[in-house]
């Protein structure tokens, strides 16, 4: 495991722009008014070949002076708690707040390396803001800008010389996977079910979730990492400008994860946004679970789930592969069957085929159902080939690729599914015309 820094700081700081300078990406949100960012999110991060991970968190409110004021001082306290250094993050522009004091007493009773950042200091004709600072007893103040990156290597430069050195350390496979539904879905209480601990920030105010966060998880000697993200709505239901960024980071959460756990409120009938939710995921080519949540809140009789089903498969036929469970985040419901799940979706999302059982199973298909004629000519396959997974992509050549029909590509697709045991996964097929070698014609 990579050593953990923890940055944290009352609200508007600047912690999330240090944050976005020190792991080089925008990844946390970031905008002038306080409280944008609540969930922890981890990135990894390497500087001079040290390498760690870095938790932004919310900022740290001594008072109940807005609905997730206690909520967010107890992911501070977690992440103190599970960091292994800790970078105290001052505002040099607006000066000493009363609010810094309360986290400077609680980390001076920790027995972890602190590092005192005074953000905002964007040149040395500013350093002279410093000397309030050492009122408040720290011995040693790194004057520091995150927008402008002045004073940040002074930092790092020390935060790593107490480093262990990981250089050697291989990091082992993770499966990435995205949770993504329609806002109050139950996204962030299912991953706190999974990890017994509440990570996520919960409540019944949609939209409470605005980052995406990243959440590592080992289970039976296997590594996941979850990311939870904001709930994503129609546009016409889009107002704000930092709702509207929480979307973009939804979708684009969606492209650096290998499976989307599609979670829909089960209480209600599938919406269309659900759907459209679906649909992100599939056009970013991620193999999708669906998960029926609330289940536990359902009035059943024996046809209940069936019925749910037909309409969510009706509704949703280019996912027709996805495997669907009913869960309840609330209770736990069949929440450890995702975890199986996942790992039969992945090996598959992750299969190659040989080239030579490729091309076995391609000669069967055609063989049994051949390609129509085109402009009075046999159209032939060639032979194929898979220059991808994740997910499983096949080349096929043939003397005219304009010609192949939908449903001739739907039926291959379908034998190469039967044959090779991709029934839980997205298939790609491309048709390419041979390229003729030089000198031929």
């Amino acid at each position: 495991m990579k050593p953990l820094v923890a940055l944290v700081g009352r609200p508007n700081v600047g912690k999330s722009t240090l944050f976005n300078r020190i792991i080089k990406s925008k990844s946390a949100l970031v905008d002038n008014f306080p409280g944008v960012t609540r969930d922890r999110i981890y990135r990894d991060a390497e500087w001079d070949g040290r390498k760690f991970t870095i938790v932004d968190t919310g900022g740290f409110i001594s008072e109940d002076t807005d609905t997730f004021a206690t909520t967010i001082r107890r992911q501070v306290e977690y992440a103190v708690q599970d960091a292994d250094f800790i970078v105290l993050v001052l505002d040099g522009k607006s000066g000493i707040s009363p609010f810094d004091r309360d986290p400077i007493e609680i980390l001076r009773k920790t027995e972890k390396k602190v590092f005192y950042a005074v953000n905002k200091i964007d040149s040395p004709e500013q350093e002279n803001q410093l000397f309030e600072f050492y009122a408040l007893g720290m011995d040693l103040l790194y004057p520091v800008s995150g927008e402008h990156g002045f004073g940040v290597r002074s930092l790092l430069d020390d935060l790593t010389e107490s480093l262990p050195d990981m250089s050697g350390v291989v990091e082992p496979t993770e499966i990435k996977i995205a949770v993504v539904g329609r806002p109050n879905a139950g996204k962030s209480s299912l991953i706190n079910k999974i990890l017994g601990e509440e990570r996520m920030i919960v409540t019944d105010i949609p939209g409470t979730t605005r980052d995406a966060i990243d959440t590592k998880v080992c289970v039976n000697g296997k590594n996941y990492l979850f990311v939870d993200t904001a709930g994503i709505r129609r546009k016409s239901k889009v107002s704000k400008k930092i709702e509207k960024f929480s979307v973009i980071k939804a979708l684009k959460s969606l492209d650096r994860c290998d499976t989307a756990l599609i979670v829909i409120d089960s209480t209600e009938e599938v919406t269309e946004q659900d759907i459209k939710v679906a649909g992100h995921a599939f056009e970013r080519k991620c193999s999708c679970i669906f998960l029926l949540n609330k289940w536990d809140l359902v009035e059943k009789d024996s046809r209940v789930l069936k019925r749910y089903m037909e309409r969510l498969r009706y509704q949703a036929k280019f996912l027709n592969f996805a495997p669907v469970l009913s869960i309840s985040a609330l209770t736990g419901q069949r929440v450890h069957k995702i975890f199986n799940t996942v790992d039969d979706v992945y090996k598959q999302y992750t299969s190659r085929l040989g080239t030579g059982e490729l091309n076995r199973i391609i000669g069967n298909a055609t063989a049994q159902l051949e390609p129509p004629y085109h402009k009075g000519r046999r159209i032939k396959f060639l032979y194929a080939t898979q220059p991808s997974s994740k997910p499983p992509t096949f080349v096929l050549f043939v003397n005219h690729p304009e010609a192949i029909h939908f449903s001739y590509e739907r039926y291959l697709k379908n034998c190469i599914r039967e044959a090779a045991g991709l029934d839980q996964t997205p298939v790609r097929i491309f048709f390419r015309k041979r390229q003729s070698r030089p000198g031929k014609k």
